[in-house]
């Protein structure tokens, strides 16, 4: 079971972006003192108290008709209507501004909980004047320093109080797969191709799929689920506030995937846009295949498939480890050629290698190169563990992680690949000092 969303609204500079990053971890949202830096939605995943949940932090909304306000204003409603709970962040410092009062308006229009966080407090004190705050008529309001960390920890019971248990679907003894790439790709249409079916709505215009769709199958006696899911758009980059509704569904579909398919359309050239729609399924450390669809169509048809794979492994250098399928959703071409890849990956991505094996071959490793002098002293694995799978995990205890290059770590990965069969699985590999 996982928790639903939270949704972070407000005004420009009240601190909703210091507040994501604290609840989640990590400085991912930018957070500047200039009105209106956070423009686009970001999403991310966030675990308290044992329970996952998701976190949006939106723009800064404005009465002003300020630059872009238009589109945070569409994004924050698509926001509101995703979350299961709403925080309305405002400036403890400042007070109540006409900004805030017109977000209340907005707030007064959902059902949703909702909680009043006033931010930038250290303590109650320092509040100018408090009785501002509950005549917005919207429950007792929170104080919390987000920058410091003072009162997060009561924000975020309440908010898991709040939050609905959702239900993950599960699917046993089938492979799960999903479909990912910018839109009109030619996802819907190679979902279709995989089941033999008009199953999921298939049109010309780009982002005509915005939810995620399940459906499960049979191939050859085999089972599989697969999720096709709306075209996913660069963060920063679109502001139609439905693609973004649509990528909160998108993450989620890569989330329950072991495999992911990401499809880019062969018949023009890779974009920026497919390497960051990429990034998802890479962040989620899941196989990945890449599929070029459209390959009849347009300039490609006359390009070989060699110089076209060539092009894109110079252009994804950090996915070498992933197979590349041409395939033409129009005709059926390629197309059968993915069940077997599919399953493959699947294996790799969860391969165990035994212990002794692997120490074998991370001795071999270190006597045919040894380890370069780095950090003020040379890294020396004494014992190694594969520790996970989904993705397969690799745990070596050495002397001193710190003295760990990146290029040598890449050295291994690649003499473990050499070994065993690990085509279109990330691997992970950890140091840890041996005690």
């Amino acid at each position: 079971m996982a928790l639903g969303t939270l949704a972070l609204v407000g005004s420009p500079s009240s601190g909703k972006s210091t507040i994501f990053n604290r609840i989640i971890g990590e400085r991912k949202s930018i957070v500047e003192p200039t009105p209106g830096v956070t423009r686009d939605r970001i999403y991310a995943k966030a675990t308290w108290l044992t329970k996952e949940f998701t976190v949006i932090d939106t723009g800064g909304i404005e009465v002003a008709n300020a630059p872009f306000q238009k589109s945070i204003r569409a994004q924050v409603e698509i926001a509101m209507e995703e979350a299961d709970v709403i925080a309305f962040v405002l400036d403890g410092k400042k007070g109540l501004s006409g900004d805030d009062r017109f977000i209340a308006k907005m707030l007064y229009q959902t059902n949703k909980p909702k909680i009043l966080l006033v931010n930038k407090v250290d303590n109650v004190e320092e509040v100018g004047n408090i009785g501002e705050f509950y005549r917005l008529g919207l429950g007792d309001p929170l104080f919390c320093s987000g920058a410091h960390g003072i009162g997060i920890g009561d924000f975020l019971d309440k908010v898991i109080k709040l939050l609905p248990e959702k239900e993950i679907p599960s699917y046993e003894d089938a492979i799960t797969f999903s479909i990912i790439g910018r839109p009109n790709v030619g996802k819907s249409s190679l979902t279709n191709r995989l089941l033999h079916s008009e199953r999921t709505l298939v049109s010309d215009i780009a982002g005509t799929t915005r939810d995620s769709i399940d459906t499960p199958f049979t191939h050859e006696g085999k089972n599989y689920v697969v999720i096709d899911t709306a075209g996913l758009v660069k963060r920063g980059r679109i502001f139609e506030a439905i693609d973004k509704y649509a990528a909160i569904r998108a993450l989620n579909a890569i989330d329950r995937s072991e495999v992911v398919l990401f499809v880019i359309d062969g018949s023009g050239p890779l974009l920026e846009q497919d390497k960051h729609v990429l990034g998802y399924a890479m962040d989620a450390k899941k196989a990945v295949i890449v599929v070029v669809n459209k390959w009849d169509e347009g300039k490609k048809k006359n390009e070989s498939k060699q110089a076209f794979t060539k092009e894109l492994r110079t252009q994804l250098k950090f996915l070498e480890y992933a197979p590349i399928v041409y395939t033409s959703a129009l005709t059926g071409s390629g197309v059968e050629d993915l069940f077997p890849l599919i399953e493959k990956c699947h294996e790799a991505f969860h391969r165990r290698i035994s212990t002794p094996v692997l120490n074998d071959i991370i001795r071999d490793a270190q006597d045919m190169n040894p380890t370069p002098e780095f950090n003020h002293g040379r890294l020396k694995i004494v014992f190694a563990e594969e520790v996970s799978v989904c993705p397969p995990t690799f745990v070596m205890f050495c002397n001193n992680p710190k003295t760990a290059h990146f290029s040598y770590t890449r050295y291994l990965e690649n003499r473990i690949r050499e070994t065993f069969d690990f085509e279109g699985t990330p691997i992970n590999i950890i140091y840890r000092a041996r005690k």
